[in-house]
């Protein structure tokens, strides 16, 4: 660790100091975060059980799911749990093991969409090379790719962060650490850090979005070349993860791609980001998705008729 700093704990301020205020807070986010899990422990199950889900396209949403319940469990339980605290205080390492998670399940979140958009991209430019591009061992090895990445990326973020002296104060107004508010605690000049912090995590999101913005391009493009009916099913796929995408790429690229400046509205878009995006977006695959309704309800008969010859 860091042996300048003198500081070895932090005090999150949270989203607000009002008590009636936090106990709301508790309430909201504990539906958003059991709602999260549950969602997203419906799709991998139903997508782990179910034959019809076998494609390359559930294959990488099953791990989008997984993403997301690491992704909201690296932030949300201690939200709650400092909601009910008086002292909301957090050490320097399991500060830094917070930032960690973060940028873990983060930048997974990103890759594997990133992966989806690629399947959808072979499945409708070139379909007829899908089943040989888009094969099992070559999508295991894409998401494990993606993990390597995505680990590679986390522990820069901790580098940049061990670099930091800290001398005092030690409050950091957010509900979470994060490198960006640890930046404005640093008793040195950060210029440099912060540059590397947004060629790093910046670089990821906006690239990403460019990305995925242009891969959506060709598909819609070559869409006219398709049947009615082909274009009305690609685009229900197409749509619900390009709302995905703007729901996580968009508050993502407005947190980490500018300058350590505070704005009123940072901890309401970051709070979109790391707590309400994970719990809609088993809530958008599953009612725009007919395949994982139908696969859903299927398994859930099964279920039912087993429990009935017991």
């Amino acid at each position: 660790m860091n042996q300048n700093k003198s500081v070895t704990e932090f005090i999150l301020l949270g989203l607000t100091q009002d008590l009636v205020k936090q106990k709301v807070v508790f309430i909201i986010f504990l539906v958003f975060y059991s709602g999260t899990v549950v969602g997203n422990l419906l799709i991998i199950v139903t997508i782990k059980f179910s034959r019809s889900l076998g494609s390359p396209m559930y294959f990488f949403l099953f791990y989008l799911s997984l993403a997301d319940i690491c992704f909201s469990s690296s932030i949300t339980p201690r939200l709650l749990a400092d909601s009910l605290s008086a002292k909301t205080v957090i050490s320097y390492n399991e500060c830094l093991t917070q930032v960690f998670a973060l940028h873990l399940f983060g930048a997974m979140e990103v890759f594997v969409l990133v992966l989806m958009a690629a399947d959808r991209y072979v499945a409708i430019c070139k379909p007829l090379r899908y089943p040989v591009i888009m094969r099992r061992q070559v999508c295991i090895i894409l998401i494990l790719l993606a993990w390597i990445v995505s680990f590679i990326h986390s522990i820069t973020q901790i580098f940049l962060a061990l670099k930091l002296p800290f001398c005092g104060p030690n409050l950091i107004d957010h509900y979470c650490c994060d490198l960006q508010p640890l930046l404005k605690l640093a008793c040195m000049d950060t210029y440099v850090i912060n540059l590397q912090f947004v060629a790093n995590s910046g670089a990821i999101c906006t690239n990403s979005l460019l990305l995925l913005m242009m891969s959506y391009f060709v598909i819609l493009y070559s869409l006219r070349n398709h049947s009615a009916e082909g274009r009305k099913k690609a685009l229900s796929t197409c749509t619900s993860h390009i709302i995905v995408v703007i729901l996580s790429l968009g508050p993502c690229i407005f947190v980490y791609t500018r300058p350590p400046t505070t704005f009123p509205m940072d901890k309401l878009v970051e709070l979109f980001y790391t707590i309400v995006t994970p719990f809609l977006n088993p809530l958008i695959y599953t009612l725009r998705n007919a395949e994982v309704k139908n696969a859903m309800r299927k398994l859930w008969r099964i279920k039912i008729a087993s429990e009935s010859k017991l």
